[in-house]
């Protein structure tokens, strides 16, 4: 077990424990005299200096509680005034030390007390003396094993906030990685498709050319700006990202039709709640982006309806096109979580001619 270090709280709860110390030793070393000094008469010049030698182990108890306690232990067979600092001994090598090393301490100081009780028994009597040392340790041992229980339960509980912070950064990751694919990806996948057009379609007019320049040169500037209001809020919690809505659904596809062709019906009824809005902005525009990266130039049919009791539903299907290149399925997956928080369902696959098709379903709930 690691070294434990002193700070200012530790400073003053060892000079507290001195203090208590000295006390403890003036208290009995006066009640010694007292009551008549024990037999034979050294015995008690042995004890106070004992005693002094306990109230220096005190110091000791945080580097090293096992040899200060056995220490104790043993001038405990003769003394009695370092009766205090065996006590406090005892109860650190408990709550600091395993619970099998701590065991053979108290085996040395139940054996001390043994011997004490022989050189020393006018007190209590032997059995008397041996009782009480029983009584006295197993509280100690009691009392630490308490301690010790609570401090591992702070520990844990240190722990699993410390697990669910970090849980917390990761979903937080997560739904930054999500947001920059939803926004960036759609936006480059448009950027892609008219590129793409200029590249090889060799039988554009200088009208269609300039068409899709323009649409290269907005969708250039939308990415920029998307991008720096995401960057701009990286510090913030994730719910102050940029968020869409279902009123934004019609402004997406409008802005996905130049060089697609995209049939678009809403009859959902009323404003649908915040969350399933969003959620429906995010299945459509994913499945917009997936459209044109692996069907380019296929019809695209988007379908949203519902209303209050009956739930969101949300249809995008495309016919064949040709496939530009393999995706990564990052999306579809953000997809299915994004949707399974909602409290929806969601489904995708092919359709019988060679499309696709994403179907979800999302509560009217916020």
């Amino acid at each position: 077990m690691a070294e434990e270090r002193r700070g200012a709280r530790g400073w003053a709860a060892d000079t507290a424990l001195f203090a208590l110390g000295v006390f403890a030793w003036l208290y009995i070393s006066g009640d010694r005299m007292r009551l008549g000094l024990p037999s034979p008469p050294w015995l008690f010049e042995a004890d106070q200096l004992a005693g002094i030698v306990g109230l220096g182990l005190l110091w000791l108890r945080r580097r090293w509680p096992v040899q200060a306690g056995l220490a104790a232990a043993v001038l405990s067979s003769f003394s009695e005034t370092i009766a205090f600092p065996l006590v406090v001994l005892l109860y650190a090598v408990t709550v600091r030390r395993p619970l099998k090393t701590a065991a053979w301490v108290f085996g040395a100081a139940f054996a001390a007390a043994g011997v004490y009780s022989l050189l020393r028994p006018q007190e209590l009597g032997v059995l008397g003396n041996l009782l009480f040392a029983v009584v006295l340790y197993g509280g100690i041992a009691g009392w630490g094993m308490v301690t010790r229980y609570r401090n591992a339960l702070r520990a844990r509980a240190a722990e699993q906030e410390r697990d669910e912070r970090e849980r917390a950064r990761q979903r937080a990751r997560e739904e930054l990685a999500r947001e920059l694919h939803d926004l960036l990806g759609h936006r480059l996948s448009l950027l892609s498709l008219h590129a793409g057009a200029m590249e090889y379609r060799s039988d554009l007019s200088p009208e269609e050319l300039r068409g899709a320049a323009g649409v290269v040169r907005e969708q250039s500037h939308l990415a920029m700006r998307d991008l720096r209001e995401v960057i701009a809020v990286l510090r913030a919690p994730i719910g102050e990202l940029p968020q869409p809505s279902m009123a934004d659904l019609r402004a997406l596809v409008e802005e996905a039709r130049p060089g697609s062709r995209i049939a678009f019906s809403a009859t959902a009824e009323g404003e649908a709640p915040e969350r399933s809005g969003r959620t429906a902005y995010r299945v459509v525009q994913e499945a917009l982006t997936n459209a044109r990266k692996h069907a380019e130039g296929a019809a695209v049919e988007v379908a949203v309806s519902g209303g209050p009791g009956e739930g969101l539903a949300v249809a995008v299907v495309n016919g064949p096109g040709r496939d530009t290149g393999p995706g990564s399925g990052h999306g579809l997956i953000g997809l299915e979580e994004r949707i399974a928080l909602a409290g929806g369902r969601l489904e995708y696959g092919p359709v019988g001619d060679g499309g696709w098709r994403v179907r979800a379903w999302l509560p009217w709930t916020a």
